[in-house]
């Protein structure tokens, strides 16, 4: 049962390309169909989420971490009334457009595009899907309905908003000039990804061994769930008492999602996704909890992505990244043909590489620049 405020595949607003209605799905679980078969879902599995894929095999990629905001988006989307399809495909398509090599690699192509126009992971997902995907005869990218491509570029610059405004006039980078709201279910896939990468670098942060249980005392979102384990389960320790404590964090975010949306939504009253949009944003956690979840990124920027091992391994990236890109601009003709004869070269480049898994672009690295030494950590 759709609540008012849902996104309705029947009243959608519809694709760039018309095409008729499939007769089994709606046009929500067709826009999800397309985001699982395509080729930059399947690659994913092979792009850096904090720690290099080659690392471990049991370290989040950005395909399990998709995997996990969309269960974890799913599941309260449907004690909200929302549209579970419409969120699931928003959720797997987030991170479509991220480079290889986590952040690092994405802040070297923006350094290497900061004269042509920068570098944005979530409007390059919405590039993936709008044109860089190549599968159908009629039209390029995946031809999506404009509820999941307006849920996908989740931020954006004011000046690349303006360029897109002009391109599709009142299309999917309208709010950002309007300063309005997008629908519930891509702002549930927001909160839902700050959730999953919270609780899985905590996870893949202990399992690295850079950070360990006695630093994690100092954080009270995971702690207090560490202790009420522990009193439950005074034997528990080691892995189980760590992914106890990281499913009862969740659990409660879930709740706490839950109900300060219940009473967001109880204050403001919307009804219809119209009115969602002139709204402040509704899904949210209550200020307590967005407080404790504050501190949680902040001590897992300091003493995780700051970490001197994993900075090594940003180091390394940056400079894989920003090497390609010089070298396929002085060598075109390197890339497949389709990119190497575009008029916007530099943009191309950018593009190729963005598609690009860790290991292929290590491995172009090689064959243009020549082999450079791996960081010596291995977690």
């Amino acid at each position: 049962m759709l609540a008012a405020y849902a996104c309705d595949p029947a009243q959608t607003q519809g694709r760039r390309f018309p095409e008729s209605d499939a007769p089994t799905r709606n046009a929500f679980q067709r826009d999800r169909d397309r985001i699982v078969h395509s080729t930059a879902f399947r690659r994913l599995v092979y792009k850096t989420q904090v720690f290099l894929n080659h690392e471990g095999d049991l370290f989040r990629t950005r395909l399990t971490h998709s995997l996990e905001v969309a269960q974890l988006a799913r599941s309260m989307a449907r004690s909200l009334g929302l549209h579970e399809d419409l969120v699931e495909a928003i959720a797997l398509a987030h991170d479509l457009g991220h480079t290889p090599f986590g952040h690092a690699g994405q802040d070297a192509l923006n350094e290497c595009m900061a004269p042509y126009g920068g570098f944005e992971h979530n409007l390059q997902s919405l590039r993936v899907v709008d044109s860089l995907e190549e599968r159908y005869p009629q039209f390029d990218g995946l031809n999506l309905c404009f509820e999941t491509r307006e849920g996908i570029l989740k931020h954006c610059s004011l000046r690349n908003a303006q360029l897109l405004e002009a391109q599709e006039p009142g299309g999917v980078a309208a709010r950002f000039l309007t300063k309005s709201q997008p629908s519930l279910e891509a702002q549930l896939c927001n909160i839902a990804d700050e959730m999953a990468y919270n609780a899985h670098d905590i996870d893949d942060g202990v399992r690295s061994g850079l950070i360990n249980m006695a630093q994690l005392e100092e954080v009270a979102l995971f702690d207090d769930y560490r202790r009420h384990v522990q009193v439950e389960f005074s034997a528990l320790s080691g892995r189980r008492l760590l992914y106890e404590a990281i499913r009862r964090m969740l659990s409660d975010q879930v709740y706490d999602v839950l109900n300060a949306t219940q009473n967001a939504l109880a204050q403001y009253e919307p009804v219809s996704v119209a009115a969602v949009r002139t709204a402040p944003a509704l899904v949210q956690f209550s200020a307590p909890m967005q407080q404790r979840s504050t501190q949680l990124k902040s001590f897992l920027l300091h003493h995780l992505y700051r970490h001197p091992q994993v900075m090594q391994t940003t180091d390394w990236a940056r400079q894989v990244v920003g090497e390609l890109f010089a070298a396929y601009l002085a060598k075109p003709d390197e890339m497949p043909q389709g990119h190497a004869k575009r008029d916007n070269l530099p943009r191309a480049v950018a593009d190729y590489i963005a598609g690009m898994t860790d290991r292929f672009a290590s491995r172009e690295h090689t064959r243009m620049v020549g082999q450079l030494p791996a960081p010596s950590h291995q977690p």
